[in-house]
């Protein structure tokens, strides 16, 4: 029997039989896999690729206010303006929040989609339907914990879709996965009715932590402003990769070989079985014996330009890992910029997001968009910002919680950043109301942004992936931002 891709309608699941195992484990014996064979002769010989499109998906989670950052408005009463100014931008009549100076500069690079609409106002539900691009919840969802009745991630989704690049997989999340300050993780962000063994790549360089917000070390906050016990105790550690001791890249070199004779033995083993059998040990041994891989993951030891360029901090990490590991195969990277629902701000809103929030975010956005340009990557790079929701258009106090006024959660509208990818600059797509509270123009939907990080990269419209039932699921439910090409 044979799988088949998962975009043209066939299984994607691999059926293993006997005489696959078998010949499977000859393989095995030397600790590697059939499709490892690509990688080992990469390493000896490496071959130029012409450049592929990817993407990189910026989640806040925690929801941004888009009066505070991309929807301003400064004409409005002090309670639905907010205490921050507008600023114009590069682009004529484009104005944004005063603490976004450096994308203000770089507008040429970037537009906005202010009418992006759902309808859940909770944080998991609202993460799940961000997440997954689907804004209708699945049956049995739980806002307290994953199930596998979910629907998959957008990572989860390309995961299953795109082909592996240089042996590497085509999503990973970093550098952590979202949890509440309880301890419990929030939905959305695995494979779901897809299975577990399609959940992303998470690359957990940022341990959990329920009392730190934030871009730490130095933008390091609480939200009630609770005094700190053991303040910048939360680390950014690159992920340890490297061979066993005494088994240098040079011996994997010298089996070719062997391991040619071998893969003659494997010929009549049907590669589409094989690959996702050997998906995972295949990506290993690349992130173990790819220079660039490894260098991709040392972003700590980068030379201290680059570093005060991005913000040495967890933020300025997170994002120049992200253009790394793009700039050597990986598809998507979602980059989850603060854990923790670090932009739930409800309460002293103004000074978290003018001292803590929008300057590291607003720093490493933008060397981001620096770097991939100086690369001659943006224009094959597709950066996405958003959060679960956007915020209240009008300002308030919770009492006994906060000193200080904030927004509430509101998933009527959001502004969703988009730059590169093929996105035209300086543009604006749709539009609010005059307090910022509902879509008055071209409203946007989570599919139809999912649908352009799909178009991106190059995933047909009528693509489907199936279960392990052979039921197929169409990745594609909703159209394209036209407006941003």
């Amino acid at each position: 029997m044979k799988a088949s891709s998962p975009i043209t309608g066939a299984p994607s699941h691999p059926i293993v039989s006997r005489r696959v195992a078998v010949q499977a484990g000859a393989i095995g014996l030397l600790g590697l896999g059939v499709d490892h064979l690509t990688a080992l002769r990469a390493i000896a010989s490496p071959e130029q690729h012409a450049p592929a499109r990817s993407v990189i998906f910026i989640f806040l989670s925690g929801g941004l206010g888009q009066h505070d950052s991309f929807d301003p408005k400064p004409d409005a009463s002090a309670e639905i303006r907010g205490e921050f100014q507008s600023i114009p931008t590069g682009t004529p009549g484009l104005r944004i929040c005063e603490h976004l100076p450096m994308l203000a500069a770089r507008s040429r690079l970037w537009s906005v989609v202010r009418s992006l609409t759902h309808s859940s106002n909770d944080h998991s539900a609202g993460h799940h339907v961000m997440l997954t691009g689907r804004s209708d919840l699945p049956t049995g969802f739980d806002s307290t914990r994953p199930r596998p009745t979910d629907w998959p991630s957008i990572a989860s989704v390309i995961g299953a879709t795109i082909t592996p690049r240089n042996n590497l997989p085509p999503a990973v999340v970093l550098p952590e996965r979202i949890v509440h300050s309880t301890g419990r993780v929030l939905p959305g962000q695995f494979a779901g009715i897809m299975g577990a063994r399609r959940d992303p790549w998470f690359i957990e360089a940022s341990a959990f932590d329920p009392v730190a917000y934030g871009a730490f070390p130095q933008y390091e906050f609480d939200h009630q402003d609770r005094p700190h016990t053991t303040p910048n105790r939360k680390a950014f550690q690159t992920p340890e990769l490297s061979l066993p001791e005494g088994f240098a890249t040079s011996r994997l070199t010298d089996r070719l070989n062997l391991l040619g004779y071998l893969e003659k033995q494997c010929a009549g083993i049907d590669r589409l079985q094989s690959a996702q059998f050997d998906a995972y040990r295949g990506a290993a041994l690349s992130l173990l014996t790819n220079r660039q891989v490894r260098q991709a993951f040392d972003v700590r030891d980068s030379d201290p330009r680059v570093l005060e360029q991005y913000g040495n901090n967890a933020f300025g990490w997170s994002l120049l890992m992200a253009r790394r590991l793009v700039s050597t195969g990986v598809s998507l990277v979602q980059v989850n910029l603060g854990n923790n629902e670090t932009w739930d701000t409800h309460g002293n809103a103004f000074p978290h997001l003018k001292d803590s929030l929008l300057p590291p975010m607003d720093r490493a956005v933008s060397a981001l968009l620096d770097d991939l340009n100086d690369q001659g990557m943006l224009d094959s790079t597709l950066v996405v910002m958003a959060g679960e929701f956007g915020r209240t258009p009008r300002i308030s106090v919770v009492p006994n919680a906060y000193k200080l006024p904030g927004r509430d959660h509101w998933g009527h509208v959001q502004s969703v950043f988009f730059a590169g990818g093929g996105v035209q600059g300086g543009r604006v797509v749709g539009s609010t109301d005059r307090i910022g509270g509902y879509a008055s123009s071209d409203p946007q939907t989570p599919e139809s942004m999912a649908a352009t990080i799909y178009r991106t990269l190059g995933i047909p419209s009528i693509a489907a992936w199936h279960d392990d039932l052979d039921r197929p699921h169409q990745v594609y439910h909703g159209e394209p931002i036209s407006g941003l090409f």
